[in-house]
């Protein structure tokens, strides 16, 4: 496990929602959101916000289908939660992701939306392997969301929210 002193002392993860498949010529990048994912998006951010999950600051990569996700998230929470995309967190190390989590040094909370493999591997490195295994033994779905909290003996998952 990965040890990542508080602030902040709640990491949420998003995986973005499901995506439409690649037109011919298209980048990876440039990938939409299918009818799908925009419905799954919205679930998850309205079940978030349900659950009372306030993140202070949303991170969330430049890549469309994470914008789109993070616009999702962005329409259910508070006008004061604060948002920015990173181009980092495309095609991205864990080591990058975990990077970016400790920085936030001013936020009590905060939110990555990202991409698997890596955003898997963050809640992993974080939670550690078995309880990843049996929290998620399927693997990290699209529109995916991890609540993990800071205790004093390490990281742990609170939840895991889906559509």
């Amino acid at each position: 496990m990965t040890r990542i002193t508080p602030p902040p002392s709640r990491i949420y993860l998003l995986r973005h929602a499901k995506a439409q498949r690649p037109a011919s010529g298209q980048k990876d990048f440039d990938r939409a959101l299918s009818d799908k994912g925009y419905a799954a998006a919205e679930i998850v951010a309205e079940k978030a916000v349900e659950k009372d999950y306030k993140p202070d600051l949303v991170i969330s990569s430049t890549a469309l289908r994470c914008r789109q996700t993070a616009d999702a998230i962005r329409r259910a929470m508070s006008p004061s939660t604060e948002f920015r995309y990173v181009d980092a967190l495309y095609d991205a190390t864990t080591d990058i992701y975990l990077e970016i989590i400790s920085s936030q040094a001013t936020n009590d909370s905060v939110m990555l939306v990202g991409h698997n493999p890596t955003i898997e591997r963050t809640l992993e490195a974080l939670i550690g392997h078995d309880a990843l295994v049996s929290a998620i033994p399927d693997g990290f779905p699209t529109a995916g969301l991890a609540v993990v909290d800071s205790t004093p003996s390490g990281w742990v998952l609170t939840d895991f929210v889906t559509r």
